[in-house]
């Protein structure tokens, strides 16, 4: 019987060893481990890549959350509008400056449905964060219209969806601030803890630049609270020759998930769909099954690991149980958290590892 991984992000690392080993190398032997060349280099890289004004590196993706909305002022007494069917990060991102979380229920894409946000708007809302959920671009052309006829910022959690695109653009044209995680499984990700904003608007830039070094411009001279939010040269030097190879990883993850979409037929298992004029880079792929934790043990039982993304949503959680929902109050995004199941996927994977996981699949009969 055959292991298969859910994820196994050493084969990356085996592919480009002598040039993750090289720039490691070169970094250690600069004696410049925080806010050096790598960094600099890396934020003009990536901002260039997703065609950003500025990019800011910083510790990691909630960091990036959350120090946007207090760059923004955005903070106690006021709402942002929010999906209910995300990684709790993004709800933290807003909590943690005490403003309070307005859940919109996803679409059939597993992002936040555009239909249902205007009703949930009130006198008390400032933003809308937008969540990418899996890889797959939200309705960035919907978003950017009730932000915009609402007065309203649009902040996105791009945190699994680096080169996602809608009608033709990458989805941080559309926005106000665009925050992203290199965690290590990530499609860009880096060998420890890592994250970023991409903005046009230079105030917000020099902001963040500001608050992510102890809220100093010039060393020792403080004008804000600020926080230790950096990205490392190491980290940065590393996501540099990830980042030369994004597109070609991405495309290869495209390929894999276009073999699932052709060879998986099984009518007990759904499959995700792609948004019109939108595209994913396909973080997870991401099945649904009214008998998920069933089949889930079916897959382990020969072999293949999967993982539930997520089980509980972030309303029903014990962190926000002051917030005062009870099950059945978002109840597609419950259905979701019951249903999903991520199979394996992740660069470096062989045709004969996954034909064996379809064949698993194909097998399932509940």
């Amino acid at each position: 019987m055959k292991q298969i991984k859910a994820n196994d992000i050493s084969r990356l690392y085996f592919r480009y060893q002598d040039e993750f080993e090289e720039k490691a190398l070169s970094v250690l032997r600069s004696g410049h481990y925080v806010l050096g060349p790598e960094v600099t280099s890396f934020e003009k890289e990536f901002a260039a890549f997703a065609g950003s004004d500025f990019c800011v590196g910083l510790g990691s993706g909630l960091d990036a959350l959350w120090l946007s909305f207090r760059i923004l002022g955005i903070g106690r007494g006021d709402e942002v509008i929010v999906p209910s069917n995300t990684y709790i990060a993004s709800v933290m991102g807003i909590t943690i400056n005490g403003a309070k979380p307005v859940f919109v229920e996803p679409d059939a894409y597993f992002t936040i449905d555009p239909d249902k946000i205007e009703s949930k708007i009130s006198e008390r809302t400032k933003a809308i964060l937008s969540v990418n959920l899996y890889g797959q671009s939200c309705h960035m052309q919907r978003l950017r219209e009730i932000c915009d006829t609402y007065h309203l910022l649009l902040i996105e959690d791009s945190a699994q969806s680096h080169g996602a695109k809608f009608d033709g653009k990458f989805t941080n044209t559309y926005t106000d601030i665009s925050c992203f995680s290199f965690y290590p499984t990530k499609n860009l990700g880096g060998f420890g803890e890592g994250g970023a904003i991409l903005t046009n608007n230079p105030d917000y830039d020099r902001a963040f630049r500001m608050y992510r070094n102890y809220g100093s411009e010039k060393r020792y001279y403080n004008q804000v609270v600020g926080t230790n939010s950096r990205l490392d040269e190491l980290q940065a030097g590393l996501l540099r020759v990830k980042l030369a190879h994004l597109n070609e990883t991405n495309e290869e993850r495209q390929r894999l998930t276009d073999r699932y979409a052709l060879e998986i037929q099984n009518p007990m298992i759904l499959l995700p769909k792609v948004r019109p004029y939108a595209s994913s880079v396909w973080h997870q792929y991401v099945i649904r099954c009214t008998k998920r934790d069933h089949l889930k043990a079916y897959l382990q039982e020969h072999g293949v690991d999967s993982i539930i993304h997520y089980p509980i949503p972030p309303h029903l959680s014990e962190a926000y149980g002051y917030l005062g929902f009870r099950r059945g109050d978002l109840p597609i995004a419950e259905d979701y958290a019951d249903t999903v199941l991520s199979l394996p996927l992740y660069n470096g994977m062989t045709e004969s590892e996954q034909a064996y996981v379809i064949q698993i699949l194909n097998s399932y009969t509940g």
